[in-house]
């Protein structure tokens, strides 16, 4: 347990190896629903990830049978003559920002983050798996986008914007209108995620892929997770290599460029092949 990490009621951390943090939803009663206080420990969790260098790579799990069920229906039902169900003004204050606010979070951290599915990944679950930079999937898994399933529109949580990115138009608007499930072998197919596994390797490929990350440069890692995100949305393509001629330039005077081409030149004497 990394020291300055403080406990939380509905999520668990661990270092499992070191620069790596596996954050698993520990709610597993309710298929690791979301609620209130999952949105408070995962907003307080983004808060010290931004800001510590000794977390490389996050993995994302859901512990239990799922990775999320999505928002906890029950809870939203339980509290329906609340103060947050008054009016739109207030609902979309206390309730919907506060929802999307994961999202955004998850997004702004500076670690690549990998969601690890096995099971269900529905509603605000799956936009939690979009949201992250790679996934992979248990063979049991499938995802669901949910909302429209219940009455609400497809766009939710940034899968209007996520979805088709990772997909293309077509299938998002598939996957968003129909609300149905999308197994792990389509996602796969799709490009959705990035390898399907046995539940039972799950995690040791989730290790694999964050262990290939943190040997690479702490800036480097950093400023990819960045170009990418914002390079996805470019002008154009001018402007796309303008930032990455910044970042390439940042980099090469931060000190592990020079370091690192001594090393490779050393092992590949024999030149690039």
């Amino acid at each position: 347990m990394n020291p300055h990490m403080p406990s939380f009621a509905t999520i668990t951390f661990e270092e499992v190896e070191p620069q790596i943090a596996l954050v698993k939803l520990n709610r597993p009663d309710t298929l690791n629903a979301m609620n209130m206080d999952m949105l408070d420990d995962f907003g307080r969790l983004f808060e010290i990830l931004s800001a510590d260098d000794s977390i490389r790579v996050v993995i994302l799990a859901g512990n239990g049978r799922g990775f999320s069920s999505g928002a906890d229906l029950n809870d939203a039902v339980s509290h329906s003559d609340s103060e947050a169900f008054s009016d739109p003004e207030t609902f979309l204050k206390l309730v919907q920002e506060k929802y999307s606010a994961l999202i955004t979070g998850l997004r702004g951290i500076p670690q690549p983050v990998i969601a690890a599915v096995n099971g269900a990944a529905a509603g605000g679950g799956f936009c939690l798996a979009l949201a992250s930079d790679i996934r992979i999937a248990a063979d049991n898994a499938y995802f669901v986008a949910s909302f429209i399933n219940i009455g609400l529109s497809g766009g939710e949580l940034g899968s209007s914007y996520l979805l088709p990115r990772l997909v293309g138009l077509s299938r998002a608007a598939d996957i968003l209108c129909t609300g149905r499930k999308v197994d792990a072998f389509e996602a796969d197919r799709i490009g959705l995620v990035s390898a399907v596994v046995p539940q039972e390797n799950l995690l040791a490929k989730a290790l694999e892929y964050a262990r290939m990350m943190t040997g690479k440069s702490v800036g480097g890692l950093k400023l990819t997770k960045r170009v990418l995100q914002q390079n996805i949305d470019s002008p154009s393509l001018g402007s796309a290599i303008e930032l990455e001629n910044r970042n390439q330039t940042i980099l090469l005077f931060s000190g592990d460029f020079f370091r690192l081409i001594k090393s490779f030149a050393t092992k590949h004497d024999d030149g690039f092949t």
